[in-house]
């Protein structure tokens, strides 16, 4: 999971938005432009005289003054949207070590699976040998050769299957960070249950970044729409050129009139947008408990019927597999006892290696909905 997160092609384009998100606060930090203007008055008609001689020219310089705090809202808006998108470039992140945890599995249940096609190709090797022998000795019809010939083909089959799928298994997996795939994972790690023995932790404090996020967007946009409401004016000074070459000093001013619009129902939406995320904000906090719960459970559950599997199924249906195969040597069964006795054996083993395999599929879930590898990321969304 380290390699695949620090091989993560997407990683760039988190720090490339991060970086966008600095850029746009600064941005918003910024003061409106001045304007300069030129106005040129009392100009002749056609034919009526001196050009020059009868124009006034006024060159002014203009500034609009923000009141109400425009500036710290935008700030705090730009602030609040950058953190939106890297939180949720983050959640994408969590999301591909998920599905590293769950391809990780994939291999670990390939393997498992190969060596029960392993152990079925060598019971049928033997038992095939045996019923020949039967055979050769006129102990046993012909047909039981044959299908002691057919089960052996049958278990070589699946035999080269299940090493097709582990070769697979490992490819995907090994492309999570472009690499090899001769590596190893031990079977240890497969039969592995003591995470279902550690209490969970919260929620993934990655997944309610979002939420938190879009409330600060809410909450930002209200204090934004609030100092819009405020009328900004906008002063001016300039100097006026008159006809007899006087010049002198011009001063002017203007501020918006709040007759009509007074930004009330854009304050009322950024409120409500607000309570909405909150709302959204409890109501995800909730799920995501119930179902952290929920696979707590799941895990116990899960670990117990592995173990039970082992120590009280297995033993038994080994022991009949081998009185059954003694009592076949001896002529005291037939080829259908022996073969019930291998299939039950087989799927009892079939039978733990999908309950295992359902185990690490929950701790993933689990892990993701957590957070546990959040470390991994390596990028810290900044307040």
């Amino acid at each position: 999971m380290r390699r695949a997160a620090a091989a993560d092609p997407a990683r760039t384009g988190v720090e490339a938005r991060a970086r966008a998100s600095e850029a746009g606060v600064r941005q918003a930090d910024v003061r409106p432009n001045p304007t300069l203007g030129l106005m040129v008055e009392n100009l002749p008609t056609v034919g009526g005289g001196d050009l020059l001689g009868r124009t006034e020219t006024t060159i002014s310089y203009e500034q609009r003054i923000e009141r109400g705090g425009d500036r710290p809202a935008r700030v705090d808006l730009a602030r609040s949207e950058g953190l939106l998108v890297v939180a949720n470039a983050r959640i994408r992140q969590l999301d591909r070590l998920e599905a590293v945890q769950r391809a990780w599995t994939e291999v670990l249940t390939a393997e498992a699976r190969l060596e029960i096609a392993r152990e079925r190709l060598e019971l049928a090797e033997q038992f095939q040998v045996q019923v020949q022998r039967r055979v050769d000795a006129a102990r046993d019809p012909l047909f039981a050769g044959a299908r002691a010939e057919a089960e052996l083909a049958q278990a070589q089959i699946s035999f080269d299957q299940a090493e097709i799928e582990v070769r697979v298994a490992r490819v995907t997996l090994a492309k999570f960070w472009d690499g090899p795939a001769d590596f190893g994972v031990g079977a240890a790690a497969f039969e592995d249950t003591s995470a279902s023995r550690v209490v969970a932790g919260d929620v993934a404090q990655i997944d309610l970044d979002v939420f938190l996020a879009q409330r600060g967007i809410a909450d930002a946009q209200v204090r934004v729409e609030e100092a819009r409401a405020i009328p900004d004016p906008t002063v001016s000074v300039g100097l006026r050129h008159i006809w007899d070459n006087d010049l002198s000093l011009v001063f002017g001013g203007s501020i918006p009139l709040q007759r009509y619009d007074r930004n009330v129902g854009a304050i009322d939406r950024a409120r409500a947008e607000g309570t909405a995320a909150q709302a959204d904000l409890d109501a995800f906090r909730i799920d995501r408990e119930r179902e952290i719960a929920r696979l707590q459970v799941l895990l116990l559950s899960r670990a117990s019927e592995a173990r039970r599997i082992s120590e009280e199924i297995l033993p038994q249906a080994e022991r009949a597999v081998s009185l059954v195969r003694e009592g076949f040597a001896r002529g005291g069964f037939t080829y259908n006892d022996v073969m019930s006795a291998h299939s039950a054996l087989l799927e009892s083993r079939a039978r733990r290696v999908a309950v295992l395999q359902q185990f690490h599929i929950d701790r993933a879930r689990l892990d993701r909905l957590t957070g546990a590898h959040a470390g991994l990321l390596g990028l810290e969304i900044q307040p």
